[in-house]
């Protein structure tokens, strides 16, 4: 990874750590994005 990406990551680490409502976004977002991944899966299943 080059210096600009790990930058990258680090400031976005740094500003979820400090803004409780963008990290609550985050979560929501994510927990969206999985529960849509396992209805996908048990789809793919049956």
């Amino acid at each position: 990874m080059n210096k600009m990406a790990i930058a990258a990551i680090g400031l976005g680490a740094a500003y979820l750590m400090r803004n409780r409502e963008a990290r609550d976004k985050l979560m929501k977002q994510f927990g969206s994005l999985t529960g849509a991944m396992g209805i996908m899966k048990n789809n793919q299943g049956s």
